[in-house]
């Protein structure tokens, strides 16, 4: 490798969980001030994380983040916010306290409270949508009637804390874990409900504190299935407050469980009684290295 070539740290961490190469794998670059977004694009593309996050100075906050899938830009990312900031506290570059952070969505705050992450997420916003059960069944893999034995008291809604999902409840785990989604199907109902992913539920849950069991597709986003989800889980705690789910009484934090079926288990811890939405988890470094930085791109501009 030749001395002019830029490199920069480059990790992958995981979060939502204490035991590495489980939870949701994130890309991280420590130092990303001055990269071009074609580059972070490229550095994303590589690490193939279902998100990498950039961090920066910042003007408005203690720093800047910048998320992209292998794909594209995202506004925010949960799990991708909880491994940056287990990373800066691990390394000592930040300590235990409430901490700013500047996103697409505006600043947010991340407290780490003794190796736990919790990040604020937007102020919620969840609407039921008239969309029929045969054709969400159908993006899913799933038979319709699992949707509708729930359907009466949990209806189909789209949520946002900062990324909206369509919320998707079904009745028992094993419709849950044979859901055989159509990437393309839920790529074009993504994109006519304006959200980021669909986000399919039960309470039938597999640990006894669990509050509930998720599993989240954003093909449109260039993740097919997410492992865990900060952002997801944020806007469906949302939901069953919105629904007054739990007789009107929301549990004060809950746990939702995600992975598990993609071999990639973890745990999201919720606070949703009240805005702002607080999702928090633990993370653990799984890899630490460097990346080469491709050239910026010139616009591909061609002058005669």
């Amino acid at each position: 490798m030749t001395d002019d070539v830029e490199t920069r740290r480059a990790l992958l961490v995981d979060a939502f969980t204490s035991e590495p190469l489980a939870g949701n794998a994130a890309g991280l670059v420590p130092e990303a001030a001055g990269l071009a977004d074609d580059q972070m694009q490229a550095i994303a593309r590589e690490l193939n994380a279902s998100e990498t996050a950039f961090l920066a100075p910042s003007d408005e906050a203690d720093r800047r983040i910048r998320y992209f899938t292998p794909t594209q830009e995202v506004d925010l990312c949960g799990h991708a916010t909880v491994a940056s900031h287990a990373w800066l506290a691990e390394s000592g570059e930040i300590d235990d306290g409430t901490h700013t952070l500047e996103t697409e969505v505006g600043v947010i705050e991340v407290t780490v409270d003794d190796g736990t992450v919790w990040m604020t997420q937007d102020d919620a916003v969840v609407e039921e949508v008239d969309v029929d059960y045969e054709r969400v069944a159908e993006a899913l893999g799933a038979d319709p009637a699992t949707l509708r034995d729930v359907g009466a008291d949990l209806p189909l809604a789209t949520a946002s804390t900062g990324l909206g999902f369509l919320v998707v409840p079904v009745n028992f785990l094993e419709a849950v874990s044979g859901l055989s989604p159509d990437s393309k199907a839920i790529a074009e109902l993504t994109e006519e409900l304006g959200v980021t992913g669909v986000y399919a539920f039960t309470f039938d849950a597999l640990g006894a504190d669990s509050t509930l069991h998720g599993r989240m597709f954003a093909p449109g986003a260039g993740v097919d299935e997410d492992p865990v989800t900060g952002t997801a889980s944020g806007a469906v705690g949302a939901y069953l407050r919105e629904l007054e789910v739990f007789d009107g009484e929301l549990p004060e934090e809950m746990t939702f469980e995600q992975g598990h079926f993609v071999d990639r288990p973890g745990l999201v811890r919720v606070r949703a009684s009240a805005d702002p939405v607080e999702v928090g988890g633990r993370a653990v470094t799984a890899l630490d290295g460097s990346v080469v930085v491709p050239a910026p791109d010139d616009d591909d501009i061609v002058e005669a």
